[in-house]
């Protein structure tokens, strides 16, 4: 059975290097025979949330803006992909004003599958921890029923294209092949 993947691309250079992660992920997906759409935040309007506390009962935000185009596709999605440069040791700001937002209908994206993809100068795993935590802040503690399948740690790229050479590009690409 073919799967609905969302991959969320919260580079704000098209083309840096999680962004080019996000789109060897596509190629294993679509390859593998499921849908895969890369949605791209920085062409969004995503503003902060207010803590206005209204969509806690009617479920739908105040604000006008697209967030709600991408949590609906958040909802029909089988998969769920965010992929974040590291900056400052955690994900950059488009992502987190993004989590932030999904609160009106974020227990509709429960029970879905999910995989993170980071991208960072440092040459060290470890450093990007704090970013997989902040990620697993949603899904293992908010979200019932999330299940994590994988990761993609892309280490060691400052530049643009300097991912192209690194074993995350293969690993991005497999992961998506993997989908089931």
């Amino acid at each position: 059975m073919s799967k609905n993947v969302l991959v969320i691309s919260a580079s704000p250079r098209k083309g840096g290097n999680s962004d080019t992660l996000c789109d060897e992920f596509v190629r294993g997906t679509q390859e593998s025979g499921h849908h895969a759409e890369k949605t791209f935040l920085r062409d969004h309007q995503i503003n902060y949330c207010t803590g206005c506390g209204v969509c806690n009962t009617t479920h739908q935000c105040v604000q006008k803006d697209d967030m709600a185009k991408i949590l609906d596709k958040m909802v029909h999605a089988d998969a769920i992909v965010l992929a974040t440069p590291v900056y400052f040791y955690t994900m950059d700001g488009q992502m987190k004003t993004m989590i932030d937002r999904t609160v009106p209908r974020y227990l509709e994206i429960a029970d879905k599958d999910f995989y993170f993809i980071v991208a960072a100068a440092d040459t060290e795993q470890a450093a990007m921890e704090r970013t997989i935590s902040g990620f697993r802040g949603l899904t293992e503690d908010c979200l019932p029923n999330a299940h994590e399948k994988g990761i993609v740690y892309g280490t060691g790229a400052w530049q643009v294209g300097e991912i192209k050479s690194s074993p995350a590009m293969q690993q991005a690409y497999e992961m998506g092949r993997a989908i089931v």
